[in-house]
């Protein structure tokens, strides 16, 4: 007789007590332990919560720094790393909505650890995300499940069960104000055995480079010595910054305290807080909780924030308090969006978790602020680090003449190209030369594009430090015609997955009929595509795209579609926005896009992290069964993202029975996402590339599967070294979207693209003036370039060329200011490694 019948669900235990001969279910099981102590009781009695702490504050509140400085002079914010930029494009937003701004066309500026000016330690860091190994969470269909509440403060035993745990602090977010932050430092009030110190992380200028190191052991010692006579909150703070004092970055020493305590085994017996004017953007918030801090005051956003109110910049008819809230909303909005990228639901579980790649930080720095984070290609040093922190101060209160000094603060170019500004991989001049090459023809035009690329392709990337050695194989040149024709070279180009809703039907349209003309291969990206573009046209050409991908959003994803593909491609995780879903705005979901993708006009379109619902490689293995059910003629393709481990994940993906895998770079892109996500998530396909060939040639699956890439694909030679480093296919975006007119100014999210590329406006589509045929004479001379190089070193074939590493070495010439990389990892031929 059957009792009863289910399944287990989500959250819910089954007990199989085979002493008793029972079954006990899930609420019974819960109620027993819940029974066995008064919890509430418990936390109702020894519980601090900072609400009540703050009520009961009788001490000193502090008030904001209105010293009569105009925002632009503020010599402090220049020694903090402040731009005009950063304020106009990032804090303004956060202040105003209560989140973080879009942006769209990926991340093109130099890497930190290539950029000889100041850049802060945050940059250095990139944010892991899940792809296969288990799912993402959805941080706005699934914000039940989450939450930023944390307890600080000394902890108990793990192991025993006492009412003394649950005397701890405990804080609804780990963003403070000053004065919360105040209330807690005086506590000891009403709490006496909650006593906290404060220690300075600041040091004098005059000692130069040495005393970065010197004052990195000494906060060190201080806090161990603070524990030993009985403080529970340590504070790390940086208010003493001035012209004669210089503030280690907050990160770094943090990063040291926290990874000290931890090795000296005290780190469970305090609470450590940070006090920092360094910390302004979502991403330092989340790094700084990542390496062990408990809560942060960024004291210098809320003093700007009282000066751009007091300047009438920001909403002056809202009080103050408010625009405070409104931003703290903004990067508790953003915590979760980071968390939920690596399917973590609990603040607890992501403070000092470290779930973080390091790109270009030296290992003596890793070993002492970042103990266990993956650092792959060495680089800055300690010194280089000073050295960045001086400047910045130099830059602040060198110049002691005021009227020398009226503009202190720049912008930039970080976002956005500026002329003598940051470096940047698309600039004007590029962009107008190879706009000119195509529509005219004009060879000359080509040569002086291909020289502009490759030095900003030098200046910003990591395959910039590698050169393609000819000299072992010089005598083994061959004539340019013994070379694989360019009509057989174009096959292996696929243009990037750019949705028909991101981007014009014009513009979608162009790509296709190009592609389609070469035989490459378009994407159509995630946003659906309509039926009627499969019927052939009158002139032969067709404006079907032959790669349809699946995302998590699943828009306009339908039986024809499926079976209407020559690949069927599977995005697991986006190169622009690594471990979050697409975002249509409103604006942009017109009739049009609306039928094609099956939802609402006018209503934003916010994609699920990619595939959230898979939890493991056998749900993705399924997920690829059923593709090939629904179309047994397409290739089944995955599409990977860069990061530290990448090459493990692939080797399943093979097993899994895929036949394509996409290792796509962190730079590259198209769609709107959140700056953080932008900039901070992801890393170069070079890195992952090299990872992921080497790995399938280890494991003795290379040969199962066809590995493309892509990522600000420029020229001959980046394909060239692509191929090199294991890469069969190579996926341009944003390359042809300027061929067919785009003139980057990275505001394709907002649907008034000027050139019609971007935009579901009819006025402004109607100045689309792109052509199928400048983006085939793109793949033209960029194939012929290509033979050229192949000519060479003697290769008939892109095949030949392939995995062939050996023929690639780090250019002798390269200074590197900050520390030396070291791309041995990058440079191993895989062959090699695996004889035979």
């Amino acid at each position: 007789t059957i009792v009863q019948k289910g399944r287990l669900m989500p959250g819910r235990m089954l007990l199989v007590d085979t002493r008793a001969g029972t079954i006990v279910d899930d609420e019974e099981l819960k109620l027993q332990y819940a029974r066995q102590h008064p919890f509430q009781q418990w936390l109702d009695t020894h519980q601090i919560k900072l609400s009540h702490l703050v009520e009961m504050y009788t001490g000193k509140m502090p008030t904001a720094v209105d010293d009569g400085v105009p925002v632009s002079q503020d010599r402090r914010m220049r020694a903090f790393g402040y731009s005009a930029e950063q304020l106009n494009l990032i804090l303004s937003p956060m202040v105003q909505y209560g989140k973080e701004p879009l942006g769209s066309m990926g991340n093109d500026t130099v890497l930190a650890c290539l950029d000889p000016s100041p850049r802060l330690p945050y940059e250095y860091f990139r944010e892991l995300f899940a792809q296969v190994t288990n799912p993402p969470i959805d941080p706005i269909r699934e914000k039940i499940v989450m939450s930023l509440k944390c307890h600080i403060g000394p902890e108990g035993n793990l192991l025993e069960i006492s009412e003394r745990q649950a005397h701890r602090l405990s804080l609804d977010s780990p963003v403070l104000t000053r004065t919360e932050l105040a209330a807690i430092r005086g506590m000891s009030a009403q709490y006496p055995e909650w006593t906290a110190r404060t220690i300075d992380i600041t040091f004098d200028a005059t000692e130069g480079a040495p005393g970065y190191a010197l004052a990195l052991d000494r906060a060190c010692k201080e806090a161990q010595i603070a524990i030993a006579e009985g403080a529970k909150i340590v504070v790390l703070s940086d208010v003493a910054a001035s012209a004669q004092r210089v503030a280690l970055s907050a990160l770094l020493a943090a990063g040291a305290v926290h990874h000290h305590l931890v090795a000296t085994k005290l780190r469970a017996k305090v609470a450590l807080l940070v006090e920092t004017g360094e910390a302004r953007e979502t991403h330092h918030f989340c790094v700084l909780v990542g390496y062990g801090v408990d809560a942060i005051c960024p004291y210098m956003v809320y003093e700007v924030i009282h000066k751009l109110h007091r300047e009438n910049v920001l909403m002056p008819d809202k009080p103050v308090d408010q625009l405070i809230k409104q931003f703290r909303n903004a990067v508790d909005d953003g915590f979760r969006k980071v968390m939920s990228k690596m399917g973590i639901s609990t603040l607890q579980s992501y403070k000092g978790a470290q779930i973080f790649e390091a790109l270009g930080v030296a290992s003596e720095v890793i070993d002492k602020c970042f103990v266990g984070t993956a650092s792959r290609v060495q680089g800055t040093t300690l010194e280089g680090f000073a050295a960045d922190a001086l400047a910045r101060h130099d830059i602040a209160y060198g110049r002691q003449d005021e009227r020398a000094h009226i503009a202190a603060m720049g912008d930039e170019g970080e976002y956005n190209w500026r002329k003598g500004g940051g470096k940047h991989i698309n600039t004007p001049g590029a962009i107008s030369s190879l706009q000119d090459a195509v529509r005219t023809k004009n060879k000359a035009s080509w040569l002086k594009y291909t020289e502009t690329s490759q030095q900003s392709i030098q200046d910003c990337t990591l395959r910039g430090l590698l050169e393609i050695d000819c000299s072992p194989e010089s005598s083994r040149a061959i004539p340019l015609e013994e070379v694989e024709p360019w009509t057989s070279i174009v096959k292996r180009f696929c243009t990037g997955a750019m949705s028909y809703g991101s981007i014009s039907k014009e513009a979608h349209t162009a790509l296709a009929v190009a592609m389609n003309r070469l035989g490459g291969k378009s994407n159509s990206g995630e946003g659906g595509e309509d039926p009627e573009r499969s019927i052939q046209r009158e002139n032969g050409d067709s404006e079907r795209s032959a790669i349809k991908q699946v995302a998590s959003g699943r828009f306009g994803v339908t039986s024809n579609y499926l079976a209407d593909a020559d690949e069927l491609q599977i995005k697991m995780a986006q190169g622009a926005k690594a471990g979050e879903g697409g975002e249509l705005l409103g604006t942009k979901v017109s009739r049009e896009i609306a039928k094609t993708r099956h939802t609402t006009p006018g209503v934003t379109l916010v994609s699920p992290p990619p595939h959230h619902d898979i939890y493991s490689i056998e749900d993705l293995k399924q997920l690829i069964f059923d593709l090939k059910s629904a179309n047994s003629r397409a290739r089944i393709s995955i599409k990977l993202v860069s990061e530290v481990g990448i090459g493990v994940v692939a080797s399943g993906v093979a097993k899994a029975l895929a036949d394509h895998i996409l290792v796509a770079g962190h730079d590259g892109g198209t769609g709107a996402a959140r700056w953080t996500g932008i900039k901070y998530a992801g890393l170069p396909w070079e890195l992952g590339l090299a990872e992921t060939h080497q790995t399938l040639v280890l494991n003795d699956l290379r040969g199962r599967v066809v590995l493309q890439t892509d990522g600000q694909l420029k020229t001959a030679r980046d394909v060239a070294i692509a191929a090199m480093l294991g890469a069969e296919e190579f996926g341009f975006a944003t390359t042809p979207l300027i061929t067919l007119g785009c003139v980057y100014l990275r505001r394709c999210h907002q649907n008034n693209c000027a050139v019609g590329v971007a935009t579901q406006d009819p006025a402004l589509r109607a100045k689309f003036r792109g052509q199928p045929e400048h983006v085939i004479n793109f793949f033209y001379y960029l194939a012929e370039d290509l033979r050229e190089i192949m000519a060479s070193l003697g290769l008939r074939s892109v095949n030949e060329m392939v995995g062939r590493a050996e023929f690639l070495r780090t250019s002798p010439g390269y200074r590197f200011a900050k520390g030396e990389l070291d791309l041995s990892l990058l440079l191993k031929p895989a062959h090699k490694m695996r004889p035979g």
